[in-house]
């Protein structure tokens, strides 16, 4: 069964990978070469067809048993191999002697007992952790001289097996000592090697810390302190030197009590240590011992990471009082449940806070004037809710400049006081809370990043705070639905509005956010019409960056074209600019009438249309009339009223198309139907009660005709007593108005307000007009005896 790992061998993967990534950001493009990832794929042999461009070859977590140099000769090139997680039990370095570039080899978790060293040059990382070892597996310097990360374990360990790793001027030496079972006490001494990281047996105490001695180590990170190995810890810390070199120390999974916790911090706080990490600690109950002695120290910060400290029987002001008190200027506290912290109560040389992750509530440093250093203060995931209860925190921070609210619970009404935050506050950090609209009228006014991602705003109000210095903005994850504009924020370059509901940007984005120079709005639902057209220009032009851009912009609406990518989406300028379309219709319109009247004149349509319409409402009357009805009375089908002027064209062209010699029409003349005896005026009467139609045939010289007039007066008159549609206009010359005498004002009235006909010049036109003139008279008359 396999034993459980340490957090850091548990990761090696992770770390291989992380590994590929950097060596894949350090090399030229052109020789980057390719990777083959043939994790757990059930192999027993290494592939003889890999390619020879092979650069990175991952063979973990497979059944590989054995090695052999024909393994890798095919593969030049290859600089990184991960061979951890299979069954290999020897390993000759020379399989590897055509391997000339290899950099990186992963051989943890195996089932290694022997090693032959072999020259590798190029080497820079060896990982030889977890096999079957019984003791240290080391190379001397003169096979791998460059040399930087080395990994070993084994069962068994004498204080001079470690000796010969001074010669390698490592960077950093990893000892997994979990499966130690035999340890052989003598000086341990570590030389030139700038990390250690040593991983100790969970249960068993060897008492090696107190035989370890370093020389020219900067950083120590140690795992799996448990109570046994405190009381070593603590001599092993107050032994080290003054004059030392070692700048960091980090233990990690550390179980103690409270008690041998603050013994271990006050040992810590005598030495050249500088930064101390302790994280994964056992959970501990803080008793109301405050003995600490905050003496002047070397250490500069101080980083307790999930670490449950609670006071279950004790007074809290003890356990509080010894963190604020301490005189360093970093101290950070996250994941240990702290319901509250005290104010120092001396000016404090704090810089840096981080109490992340706890249960801190509004009242946390109120009225606090104490932190006038600090630079950055950090309280996400806590119990915070009133937005104006931090800006009056901050209020007395005169230095502060990094302020992290995230994670919260909290919210502003706009009701509520004026907000009042530090002058020198530039970042601001309120993510993941339930913020609102309201929260632009409460943020402090020099502020150059502000991060809201993860609120509950849906657009930023008119009458926001003006925040003059803004540089970058994060909406992302709120409730907007248009991409908003920078009237508050007129020096705002990063603009970030991801994963909102945005359908458009507004036109007040392109009008005020001149400034801005990346905008990152992926995974929004975007209308693709005309709106998104400047949206897209902006971004062709080079004016703005995209981030993103193009396989997160994407068409919602409409249906018909959703998923399709914005970059794709295309629409005419003509469909979207509405002062373009009415020019182009006008336009249209002007040059359609244009053509439709040159054909009108060229053609003379119009006069064809008259004189079918008139045809047409003399059929109607017509059929409307009966027209087989007899009119006993009648005699003429029209009589015929003209000036003597015009009478050539009456007896010569009028009267020979309208009486055929069938005799289907009588044409009244006076010429020669007037009666002899009977007055002129008795026989135009007579001539016109006698006719069915009257024609009058105009012309400039019939209104000089005293006659005519008359004529026409009489015919008038039957049309108003008979109301009857008996009037025929015929219009053989025109007629200037002016030239008609006032007093024939019946002769205008008639010629403004009925349709007459036009005498055609073109015998291509008097066919129609012929045929319209005698369907007008057109009648049955009783046969003359």
């Amino acid at each position: 069964m396999a034993k459980a790992r340490s957090p850091v061998t548990r990761n090696s993967c992770t770390v291989f990978f992380l590994i590929i990534a950097i060596w894949n950001n350090t090399q030229p493009s052109e020789e980057t070469g390719s990777s083959a990832i043939l994790s757990n794929h059930f192999l027993n042999k290494v592939p003889k067809n890999l390619p020879a461009e092979t650069t990175v070859l991952d063979l973990s977590q497979n059944n590989i048993s054995e090695l052999q140099i024909s393994d890798f000769s095919s593969i030049l090139r290859l600089q990184v191999l991960n061979l951890s997680r299979n069954v290999i039990r020897e390993l000759d370095f020379s399989v590897f002697q055509y391997n000339g570039n290899l950099e990186h080899l992963d051989l943890s978790h195996n089932r290694l007992q022997t090693l032959s060293c072999h020259a590798m040059l190029s080497l820079l990382r060896l990982d030889l952790t977890y096999n079957s070892y019984t003791d240290m597996p080391i190379c001397s310097k003169t096979d791998m001289p460059k040399l930087q990360y080395l990994g070993l374990s084994a069962k068994r360990l004498q204080g001079s097996d470690l000796s010969a790793l001074g010669h390698l001027q490592l960077d950093t030496l990893f000892l997994s000592l979990e499966d130690l079972s035999e340890y052989k006490a003598a000086s341990i001494t570590v030389f030139n090697i700038k990390t250690i990281q040593i991983v100790f047996h969970p249960r068993r105490d060897f008492h090696i810390l107190t035989d370890l001695e370093l020389s020219g180590t900067e950083s120590l990170e140690l795992f799996n302190i448990h109570d046994e190995q405190v009381s070593e810890l603590r001599m092993f810390l107050l032994k080290l030197s003054r004059s030392g070199r070692l700048l960091n120390l980090t233990l990690n999974k550390m179980q103690s009590s409270w008690e041998d916790f603050i013994d271990v911090l006050q040992a810590a706080w005598g030495t050249t240590v500088e930064h101390l990490v302790i994280s994964n600690a056992a959970w501990m109950d803080a008793t109301n011992k405050n003995n600490f002695n905050h003496t002047k120290t070397s250490l500069k910060s101080l980083e307790i990471k999930d670490t449950v400290i609670v006071t279950i029987k004790a007074d809290p002001q003890y356990m509080y009082r010894i963190f604020s008190e301490m005189n360093i200027t970093a101290l950070t506290i996250s994941g240990a449940k702290l319901i509250h912290m005290l104010c120092p109560s001396k000016p404090s040389h704090f810089t840096y806070l981080c109490f992340s992750y706890n249960t801190l509530t509004d009242t946390v440093f109120e009225n606090c004037n104490n932190l006038t250093l600090l630079e950055t203060l950090i309280l996400s995931g806590n119990q915070l809710t009133r937005l104006m209860k931090m800006s009056l925190m901050a209020r007395h921070m005169k230095s502060l400049k990094h302020l992290d609210l995230s994670h919260n619970l909290l919210q502003h009404e706009v009701h509520e006081k004026r907000c009042q935050w530090g002058e020198n506050l530039v970042e601001l950090n309120l993510s993941s809370n339930v913020l609102s609209d309201s929260v632009f009228h409460c943020l402090p006014v020099n502020i150059q990043k502000l991060d809201l991602q993860n609120n509950q705003i849906s657009s930023i109000p008119n009458m926001a705070v003006e925040l003059r210095a803004l540089q970058e903005l994060n909406l992302a994850s709120n409730r907007l639905t248009d991409l908003p504009g920078c009237g508050q924020f007129r020096s705002l370059r990063l603009l970030n509005t991801e994963t909102n509901s945005i359908f458009t940007p507004t036109s007040q984005f392109y009008q005020t956010c001149q400034s801005i120079r990346e905008v990152k709005a992926e995974h929004n639902p975007f209308m693709c019409s005309c709106e998104i057209r400047e949206f897209i220009d902006i971004r062709k032009q080079g004016l703005v960056v995209l981030v993103g851009w193009p396989e997160s912009y994407l068409c919602e609406y409409p249906e018909d074209i959703r998923g399709l990518q914005l970059q794709d989406f295309h629409v005419s300028e003509l469909v979207c600019n509405t002062t373009l379309l009415v020019a182009v219709v006008l336009v249209i319109t002007v040059v359609l009438a244009a053509i439709i009247s040159f054909l009108c004149i060229y053609l003379d349509i119009p006069w064809y249309l008259k004189m079918m319409w008139q045809w047409t409402q003399v059929k109607h009357r017509i059929w409307k009339n009966n027209p087989e009805e007899v009119f006993d009375n009648m005699e003429f089908h029209a009589f015929i009223s003209y000036s003597k002027h015009d009478s050539d064209w009456v007896k010569n062209v009028l009267i020979p198309n309208l009486e055929k010699e069938d005799g289907s029409i009588r044409i009244c003349q006076h010429e020669r139907n007037f009666i002899a005896g009977k007055s002129i005026v008795e026989n135009i009467i007579d001539c016109i009660e006698k006719s069915y139609r009257s024609i009058f045939v105009l012309s400039p010289n019939f209104v000089q005709s005293e006659w005519c007039h008359y004529e026409l007066y009489f015919a008038h008159h039957k049309l108003f007593q008979e109301n009857n549609n008996s009037l025929i206009l015929l219009l053989l010359e025109p007629i200037p108005p002016y030239i008609i005498p006032a007093k024939y004002y019946k002769l205008k009235a008639l010629m403004a307000k009925r349709t007459y006909l036009e005498w055609p010049t073109e015998k291509s036109k008097q066919g129609l007009f012929w045929a319209n003139l005698r369907a007008a008279i057109h009648i049955r008359l009783p046969e003359n005896e």
